[in-house]
């Protein structure tokens, strides 16, 4: 097949490109950053350099495609709503795929798209879902992933200066969480997908307490009592805002994390689980966060 993916050789799209490379497929990687081209071509994929905010570009790119995976990368630090990213990035898509006639789209979403309100900085997902539905003649999976296990990276300092973790969820939420190996994986078995296909797939690798969380992360860098402190929305968003996240990210997040500590994010994942669980478990990853917070002393 000639597939397309999106997202250079982010923590998904690098594993995604090697399994289909792998596999016979001929992949064509698209990557705003001009100096990812060897490495694109050092897996075997072809690298198509432009923006996702050229219309035209994704169009030219995109025509003569099977099937194109397609993501919208993190903007944690512009001062634009992260609703209005989403949806300008989905909207851009949509023209592009319905203009080279795409028909097969698999589109990485998340957790808690069934939700039209109260989730913050994912609450784009939602929209873009319904822009891409409302493309003419696509096949289209939205993948939605369950909470990253990379995102626990943003506690290292505070590990490190406060010896706790703490956000406005934790302690006994329980919390389903995700390695990018097992969305790759999803996404792989997806994207050649030509019957039978899910309007929605759900990707999850394990769930856990976010003391349980804190237990392994603490046994694997040698702290053993590190707790996972419950704090309100209110402090959360104004020590975001102190480490220099802009006002309206900030409050995005804090909504996305009350929505956790809620439950409600969660809701249409349980009612509609995936047949199976990922591989990488948090033990797994806890040896990466080790090796990370290790190098960060």
């Amino acid at each position: 097949m000639n597939i397309i993916v999106t997202g250079s050789l982010g923590n998904i799209s690098r594993p995604l490109t090697q399994q289909l490379t792998d596999k016979g497929h001929t992949v064509t990687v698209i990557s705003s950053n001009p100096e990812k081209q060897a490495a694109i071509e050092a897996v075997g994929a072809v690298a198509a350099i432009g923006s996702l905010n050229d219309t035209a570009f994704l169009e030219k790119t995109f025509t003569g495609a099977d099937a194109v995976y397609c993501m919208t990368p993190p903007n944690y630090v512009s001062a634009e709503p992260p609703v209005d990213y989403y949806t300008r990035i989905a909207g851009n898509y949509a023209q592009a795929l319905g203009k080279a006639g795409v028909k097969r789209v698999v589109y990485l979403s998340s957790f808690g798209a069934h939700l039209d309100h109260g989730t913050g900085v994912i609450l784009g997902s939602h929209h873009s879902e319904k822009i891409l539905n409302a493309v003419s003649g696509l096949s289209i999976t939205h993948i939605r992933p369950t909470s990253f296990y990379y995102n626990l990276y943003n506690f290292t300092d505070m590990i490190r200066h406060a010896g706790f973790m703490a956000a406005c969820y934790g302690e006994n939420d329980k919390v389903l969480w995700v390695s990018p190996l097992d969305i790759a994986d999803a996404v792989a078995e997806e994207i050649v997908r030509t019957a039978s296909v899910p309007a929605i797939r759900y990707v999850t690798s394990d769930e856990r307490t976010c003391n349980e969380v804190a237990a392994v992360l603490g046994k694997a860098i040698g702290k053993p009592d590190l707790a996972w402190r419950l704090i309100p929305g209110d402090v959360m968003r104004e020590q975001l805002e102190t480490h220099g996240v802009p006002g309206p990210m900030a409050a995005a997040l804090v909504e996305l994390y009350d929505s956790l500590h809620s439950g409600a994010l969660a809701e249409d994942f349980y009612r509609n689980p995936p047949a199976t669980t990922g591989k990488v478990k948090i033990e797994d990853f806890a040896r990466e966060f080790a090796a990370v917070f290790a190098k960060s002393n």
